[in-house]
């Protein structure tokens, strides 16, 4: 059957958490309850700008994806981040992951975005894989600085 991407929906949440929490433990990476309450509360408020998209087999969901848009000093429209992809491991290599980014990609030229773009670990092989069959890497090196 093939997959149902659609926008999250209030009764998502036990399994968005549980993938979510699946997400944060692959990067090795803690939120704290409430920023996780507060991430899933900006996804369902519509004047937010934080979207997520469920990816459904058969009535059950195995994969998510967030995304935002923002404005660009170097473009007339908005550029269209994707933050977060998760797909349920068992359920990998089934082109789920490859739904998920053509649905926010269709999002993107909906929106008039000149541009989607997301980031991931140099680490990450079996995503880079898939990212690959997308685009090249952009060669651009992300620096952070955490402000408390």
């Amino acid at each position: 059957m093939e997959p149902q991407i659609r926008p999250l929906q209030p009764g998502d949440k036990p399994i968005w958490k549980e993938l979510f929490d699946g997400y944060l433990k692959f990067y090795e990476t803690e939120l704290s309850p409430e920023q996780i309450e507060l991430t899933w509360q900006r996804l369902l408020d519509p004047t937010f700008n934080s979207h997520g998209l469920a990816l459904e087999v058969e009535g059950r969901v195995f994969g998510l994806t967030h995304y935002s848009f923002q404005n660009s000093t170097w473009a007339p429209e908005n550029y269209c981040y994707l933050e977060d992809l998760y797909v349920s491991p068992k359920e990998r290599s089934a082109g789920l992951g490859k739904a998920l980014i053509n649905s926010v990609l269709e999002i993107a030229k909906k929106a008039g975005s000149s541009r989607l773009y997301w980031n991931t670990d140099g680490t990450n092989e079996v995503a880079r894989r898939l990212y690959d069959t997308f685009t090249q890497v952009s060669g651009k090196v992300q620096y952070r600085i955490k402000l408390d």
